[in-house]
């Protein structure tokens, strides 16, 4: 039954430059972070902020994002790795190991730098931050099939994926051209996780993006956009886990695996959010918050002015 899978060899090299490769995931990374960038800017001038507040948010956001994927990977997966030598967090990055669950924390922590320095409100900035988060992360998901890595669980599902460059089977990884039928007979074909994750983080970010912009549940409804994202994304996540092997060995014998426990808070904290959103009365204001940042900062301007 093999012709009902598909075989995924993709090279995970985008391109050598002497002896540093650049690999697909990055290249993904990088238009997330576009993509975000490029609908945030949409979104600031779409409420009437200055471009000064992007360039802001882009600082303390990626800078969050970035710092908090790779430090939450090296403690929630491999302490016993990073711990007695937390230097290697940084030196041995290119090894790889990014966790959206410690993204999400970096994330958090960067828009409360942003907001405060802003004169925004907290809820505020986890509300657009919650428009472009299910998009990155599907397109970050997308670098992980380009990995072959956060791979499922073997099937036999007519678009089950053969994944050849897993680390499973290294010594096929250098292998040029079609793989014969022999080494291709021996590997499973598995549920494609990372299209799993891609697909309902896609239609997450189209239903927030429909109550933002059609609702304008973004200012009248505050928290509700980022409750449903924290729902959307970490509950997806938490299903998805059953069909997706572990990605250390201390997850072995585990009833949920650690993706699924460090997901539960955050649903948790997306249904608080949601309840709280739809508790409080409407905002009838819907340019108050934005009217009184631009305020402080014409007020900021003409104090730099004087001086």
């Amino acid at each position: 039954m093999d012709f009902l899978s598909i075989t995924w060899s993709w090279d995970p090299t985008l391109i050598m430059l002497g002896n540093i490769d650049i690999r697909w995931y990055g290249l993904m990374w990088a238009i997330a972070i576009l993509a975000a960038e490029r609908i945030c800017n949409f979104t600031f001038k779409h409420e009437g902020l200055p471009p000064r507040t992007l360039e802001s948010a882009f600082l303390w956001i990626v800078l969050g994002t970035f710092l908090g994927a790779r430090i939450g990977h090296c403690l929630f997966y491999e302490p016993e790795t990073y711990l007695p030598e937390p230097w290697r967090i940084i030196t041995d990055i290119r090894d790889g190991g990014m966790a959206s669950h410690g993204a999400t924390i970096g994330i958090l922590i960067g828009i409360w730098f942003f907001t405060k320095r802003n004169h925004l409100p907290f809820i505020w900035g986890l509300d657009r931050i919650a428009i472009v988060a299910p998009l990155s992360g599907a397109i970050i998901r997308f670098g992980n099939l380009f990995n072959h890595e956060i791979v499922g669980y073997p099937t036999d599902l007519p678009w089950a994926f053969k994944f050849v460059r897993h680390d499973a089977y290294r010594a096929f990884v250098d292998y040029d051209g079609d793989v014969p039928a022999e080494i291709l007979a021996e590997i499973p074909a598995r549920h494609p996780a990372q299209l799993y994750e891609a697909l309902c983080y896609l239609i997450t970010f189209a239903v927030i993006l429909w109550v933002y912009y059609r609702k304008d549940a973004g200012r009248r409804r505050p928290g509700l956009l980022f409750g449903m994202a924290m729902i959307g994304i970490f509950l997806t996540r938490f299903f998805i886990e059953f069909c997706k092997e572990r990605q250390v060995s201390f997850e072995d014998g585990m009833a949920l695996d650690m993706g699924q426990w460090l997901s539960i808070p955050f649903i948790l904290v997306g249904i608080a959010f949601i309840i709280y959103s739809l508790r409080r009365p409407v905002v009838a204001d819907v340019n108050a918050v934005v009217n009184a940042a631009n305020k402080l900062y014409n007020q900021e301007d003409k104090k730099k002015n004087k001086k």
